[in-house]
């Protein structure tokens, strides 16, 4: 693997600070991380960020074949010619922004879910996960690199300052795993802060599907997007077009006292209280 600092000279390019560039210097940590995430012969891999192919090569020495999405152009053609230079054959660069890529067509093609996985930039990390989250049908588990912070987000527990509509969105859909800190000297150049690999598997039943599963996301930006109000309050104030009677009804059908804060409530917790909002504003459409 040559240095990035080496080949980005070369080719005359800089990180990009808008693209969040940060790329993989050690090897050694590469093949660690395609270890860990257990790719098998048989998987097809959406690759997020590819860069200059530092997770790029050892995955495509392992996996069956590999799509590497990489949104800088520049950085395509350095791509190419990383992987001529390894002998790889098996990979697909797509030179797009990740949130332009459509999952079914790779999956189809495959007869079989992909699996994720990438360094993403911070920016757009949240995207991306709710990307994923919609695409699931066609994803089966997402190995991502995140910033410290994210990631904490990420795996917090109810009742936390962290946790938030990214926390509860994954918890419904999915299991969730830390698997190891990165730190930020195997970077070039180097982040500020150190980064975290989560594991994400989708499930691929669900214990308590919600009945509208747009509607039960669009209740939870509603809950966080005013967290610091009461449920009752917040419902009120969101774009969901309900009133403060219509809200405080469907807590208390739920269960759920109309002062507590979304930050409180589980998983579980949203879904009743979606379908009873639901099931609130049906009536009042029928009754009008």
């Amino acid at each position: 693997m040559t240095s990035p600092k080496k080949l980005l000279r070369a080719w005359n390019i800089r990180a990009k600070k808008q693209f969040g560039q940060h790329f993989l210097t050690e090897p050694s940590t590469a093949k660690m991380i395609v270890s860990r995430a257990n790719i098998s012969p048989q998987d097809i891999i959406l690759e997020i960020g590819a860069g200059l192919g530092a997770l790029t090569v050892p995955l495509a020495r392992v996996a069956q074949k590999v799509y590497a999405v990489e949104k800088d152009r520049h950085i395509c053609d350095l791509l190419k010619t990383e992987l001529l230079v390894n002998n790889i054959s098996n990979v697909t660069i797509i030179p797009k922004n990740i949130l332009q890529v459509d999952y079914q067509p790779i999956a189809e093609k495959y007869d079989r879910q992909i699996v994720a996985i990438g360094n993403l930039p911070y920016n757009i990390s949240s995207q991306i996960l709710v990307q994923l989250i919609q695409s699931r049908k066609f994803v089966s588990r997402a190995i991502l690199m995140f910033q410290k912070e994210l990631a904490q987000r990420i795996m917090a527990q109810p009742g936390t300052k962290d946790y938030g509509r990214l926390t509860v969105m994954l918890r419904y859909c999915a299991d969730i795993e830390a698997i190891t800190t990165i730190h930020a000297s195997v970077f070039f150049p180097a982040p500020k802060v150190d980064s975290e690999i989560l594991e994400i598997t989708f499930k691929p039943e669900l214990n308590h599907p919600a009945h509208d599963e747009a509607m039960l996301f669009k209740v939870i930006k509603a809950a966080f997007g005013n967290r610091r109000k009461t449920l009752r309050n917040a419902l009120t104030a969101s774009g969901l077009n309900i009133d403060a009677c219509t809200a405080l009804r469907a807590l208390n059908m739920a269960g759920i006292e109309p002062s507590r804060r979304a930050e409180t409530l589980s998983v579980s917790e949203f879904i009743l209280l979606q379908i009873n909002l639901t099931q609130i504003i049906g009536n009042q459409l029928q009754s009008s």
